[in-house]
């Protein structure tokens, strides 16, 4: 009987340990920062790191991350290449917390000053909003963080509504939306994976894996009921 009860202990253990695996998996982390998007051969930020995070090694000037990311983020570049850089800049801007403050600002200026102009730039407001809602999900809650406050969200939904169609734009909406509202995220992964018929990098992105060879991929992870904060 002993050696039953034994048998069943070591093999509820089990269980238990796969699900909290299972669970760890799907949500490893912040899924702006903890997730690379693939971009090709489409230029970005400098990266040396053969994973999501940086390595240790990169001898990149963080002086220079202000001028670069607003130079990569032109008019031509496309959403998934901005999720990339804006999610580059964050891990570097750690390192650099007053340079952090300048982009933010600088990025929110440049949608607020196109909107003033006449011309209201969706892509900008893409860019605040998405480096706001990265900030929060990575920046140390010890320190003061450029983005608290900021509904960056609100922002990137700005951008969809002057934006149009872009399925590109939905992709990262529904990756910010993972933990809700609910009804929007689903709006936004069907929208998605809708254009990601017309889209090889996009479908790219959906097959890709979160967190290495055995998590699941990001189709899977949208499939999954919004798991509230």
């Amino acid at each position: 009987m002993r050696a039953f009860v034994n048998r069943l202990s070591r093999f509820v253990l089990q269980i238990a340990a796969v699900s909290l695996s299972f669970a760890t998996v799907v949500y490893a982390g912040p899924p702006l920062i903890c997730h690379s998007i693939q971009i090709g051969d489409a230029k970005s930020l400098p990266w040396v790191s053969h994973s999501w995070n940086l390595s240790g090694t990169e001898n990149y000037d963080t002086k220079n991350l202000v001028s670069d990311t607003l130079a990569i983020l032109n008019a031509d570049t496309p959403v998934l290449v901005r999720m990339e850089t804006l999610r580059r800049a964050t891990l570097y801007v750690r390192q650099n917390p007053q340079v952090g403050n300048e982009l933010l600002m600088r990025l929110h200026a440049r949608a607020t000053d196109a909107e003033r102009a006449g011309h209201a730039d969706a892509l900008a407001w893409f860019d605040a909003g998405y480096l706001a809602e990265a900030y929060k999900q990575w920046l140390p809650k010890e320190t003061p963080n450029p983005a608290a406050g900021v509904d960056g969200y609100a922002w990137v939904k700005n951008a969809l509504a002057l934006r149009g169609t872009d399925p590109q734009m939905e992709f990262a909406a529904a990756l910010i939306t993972l933990s809700g509202p609910e009804k929007e995220h689903r709006e936004h992964v069907m929208r998605a994976t809708a254009g990601a018929k017309q889209d090889p990098l996009l479908a790219q992105n959906l097959a890709s894996r979160f967190m290495g060879t055995n998590s699941e991929t990001i189709a899977q992870m949208f499939s999954r009921p919004v798991k509230s904060n």
